[in-house]
């Protein structure tokens, strides 16, 4: 009889890896049901804890070296099916949900929001040599929690979605927070602002102060555009030689 494949104790390290980023759809799964039940400061936590554990597995798994242990395992397949229900499907389920934009706004952001992410999740040149993004992250999770705290009203919003959706398909740079060199000792800690200030805000049951809105969206126009700015003046924040 063929002896059974001993199991390696980096390949269960690897494996336990995949099992943390999995754990994430189980955190989709509890917010999908704050959704149906329209309880949006309890969908928005479980949201929070699956984009923390998106933040902290990419860096493990390199860290371990999962996809050379574990070659046949896909981490990035994984992630990518996680994040679009956690990024794109909750967050415009529960935009079409809550209807503060009127039934057919709603819907139709909801169609926008959906496809257009679809499409880029299947550009496998998203992202530049530095690591941006190249086009609009589809992080619609962070979106939709901003319209639902700030309210800026139907049209607003509607606008917000649309302008979101055209430039998922312009080739211009997003940041990712950690993995862009450039500007990083500015960059996390604006990202980290924004993420305080949103639990500050769901602590409060999404009837956010003044301060607190204001600083949502600061720091969330500062994150949406510095790419942008980044990509137009390629030696900011670079080290000098």
């Amino acid at each position: 009889m063929k002896k059974p494949t001993k199991v390696t104790w980096p390949q269960a390290r690897a494996f336990s890896v995949h099992l943390f980023t999995a754990s994430g759809s189980f955190l989709a799964f509890l917010s999908l049901v704050a959704a149906s039940e329209e309880r949006w400061t309890a969908m928005f936590w479980w949201l929070g804890l699956a984009l923390l554990v998106d933040g902290i597995d990419g860096p493990v798994a390199r860290k371990l070296q999962v996809k050379e242990i574990l070659p046949t395992w896909s981490g990035e397949l994984l992630d990518n099916i996680i994040d679009y229900v956690t990024y794109v499907l909750i967050p415009a389920f529960a935009l079409y949900q809550r209807g503060f934009m009127g039934e057919n706004l709603s819907f139709l952001s909801a169609a926008i929001i959906v496809v257009s992410s679809a499409i880029y999740y299947a550009d496998t040149g998203m992202k530049t040599k530095e690591n941006f993004f190249k086009g609009f992250p589809v992080v619609w999770n962070m979106v939709v929690f901003t319209l639902f705290v700030i309210e800026p009203g139907e049209w607003v919003s509607f606008a917000v979605v649309v302008i979101a959706g055209i430039l998922t398909f312009v080739p211009m740079n997003f940041l990712h927070p950690v993995r862009v060199a450039r500007l990083r000792w500015l960059n996390l800690p604006v990202t980290l602002l924004w993420c305080g200030f949103g639990a500050v805000a769901l602590v409060q049951q999404m009837e956010a102060f003044d301060w607190v809105k204001i600083g949502i969206a600061v720091t969330g126009i500062y994150l949406f555009v510095i790419g942008g700015i980044m990509q137009l003046f390629p030696t900011l924040g670079a080290r000098r030689t």
